[in-house]
């Protein structure tokens, strides 16, 4: 069955960048990665809800939520399931989610917790028929996760490659219905060393129609302002930037980020 809460739209191709600070979960905490790497935890917070509601003073629309239990071991664990239905239902912002959701159950799941737009990615690349099922039911609650290193895709919570390369994998989905792409670039994840724009901008061009969200490098503002300008310059259809380790860190403030954009 398919769920009845509504999806705020974030028009394809619109003139502004949403930014949705990242909220990283293992066992309900609020952490970050280095490169996907779960043996570079650093913890920034017990309480999720009150993160969320940090982000919703500082101006964020959105906000997007890894659950890095589910990705890892392809099951959520109940302590982050618990942190986004109360984010869900305390908070009040749209919620983009991904995670280990690799199966129409685990989707509805997130729908139901109130989720309002599901991020698929190993499960899209290896069951078409999954994709473009979920693509046709949900359209745009969900988006597809474009995680690459060295070009080529990975999965499993980035701890495989199947040997595709990013554009490719891109075009394989977007041909079964998928409108909305997550592009991460692992390398630069967590790391602070500024976004791929090269890469990102690849992958934008590769199906024009589509949309996609930047992931991975933000640094400080010069980047969202370098995002803006590849926007206007080359990749009308850039809908989107996921800061994470910037904000934690404090090069970056959301208002600042915000800020640049107007």
């Amino acid at each position: 069955m398919s769920s009845q809460n509504s999806t705020p739209q974030t028009s394809l191709h619109s003139d502004a960048l949403t930014l949705y600070p990242a909220i990283d979960l293992i066992s309900g905490k609020c952490v970050r990665l280095q490169q996907g790497d779960y043996n570079s935890v650093t913890t920034y917070g017990d309480d999720p809800v009150e993160m969320a509601h940090r982000w919703k003073q500082d101006g964020a629309s959105w906000l997007h939520i890894v659950d890095l239990d589910g990705a890892k071991a392809g099951v959520s664990s109940e302590e982050n399931r618990r942190a986004i239905r109360n984010i869900a239902r305390e908070v009040g912002l749209p919620i983009q989610c991904g995670g280990g959701i690799r199966n129409e159950a685990a989707v509805e799941r997130a729908l139901e917790d109130g989720v309002s737009r599901v991020v698929i990615g190993t499960a899209a690349s290896r069951d078409p028929v999954f994709a473009a099922k979920m693509f046709a039911s949900h359209g745009e609650k969900i988006a597809v996760g474009v995680d690459a290193r060295n070009g080529v895709v990975a999965v499993q919570g980035w701890q495989e490659h199947d040997g595709e390369e990013a554009g490719t994998f891109v075009k394989r989905m977007a041909d079964l219905g998928a409108i909305r792409f997550i592009f991460t670039d692992i390398a630069r994840d967590g790391m602070l060393q500024g976004v791929n724009l090269a890469a990102l901008a690849a992958v934008a061009m590769t199906v024009p129609t589509i949309a996609v969200v930047a992931s991975g490098g933000v640094a400080d503002v010069r980047d969202i302002i370098a995002l803006h300008e590849l926007k206007a310059k080359s990749a009308p259809n850039l809908d989107g930037v996921i800061i994470g380790k910037a904000l934690y860190a404090g090069t970056l403030s959301l208002r600042e980020a915000l800020g640049a954009g107007r």
